[in-house]
């Protein structure tokens, strides 16, 4: 049996959305950044633990935003789960984490949330232990799209989630 879900990126401007979705659906990476307008919408179909169910991930990628308040509703109607980025290098990024979970938490409830902090490769330990007490609390996966590392598992977790 196979279910459609679908599954959106949110985050700021330059967090690697779009680099986590293609070293998912296409297992590559480019150095070269071109920012999405809009929305530009991949799909990948994945086998779930169970050997009967297979999910097929319908996954939007959004234009990045400052402010998860000033993306268009129109885009998250129909939402089955959303991935939220930050970018582990940048504070900017994550420094009103809490308040734009809360704020998805609020206006789509029981909708899972996967918090991910993007670019694992260009951090080291000392740096994630310095913030961890931002971190621990909320986040659910740090991943680097550029190595590939933990992204499948990202993705198997969430549609786990969603079935």
């Amino acid at each position: 049996m196979t279910v459609s879900k679908k599954i959106v990126l949110i985050g700021h401007f330059g967090v690697g959305k779009t680099s986590i979705i293609r070293r998912f659906v296409e297992n590559t990476f480019s150095e070269d950044y071109k920012v999405t307008i809009g929305v530009h919408i991949s799909k990948k179909t994945i086998d779930i633990a169970d050997g009967k169910t297979s999910v097929s991930l319908i996954i939007w990628d959004l234009e990045g935003q400052d402010d998860v308040k000033k993306t268009r509703s129109s885009y998250l109607l129909g939402t089955h789960g959303f991935i939220y980025v930050f970018d582990l290098s940048r504070p900017a990024t994550f420094e009103n984490l809490e308040s734009e979970l809360k704020f998805l938490t609020e206006n789509y409830p029981n909708i899972p949330i996967m918090v991910v902090g993007n670019k694992m490769d260009l951090v080291n330990k000392p740096y994630l232990t310095q913030n961890s007490s931002i971190f621990e609390p909320l986040v659910d996966f740090f991943v680097s799209a550029k190595t590939g590392s933990r992204v499948e598992s990202l993705f198997s977790k969430l549609a786990k989630a969603l079935i």
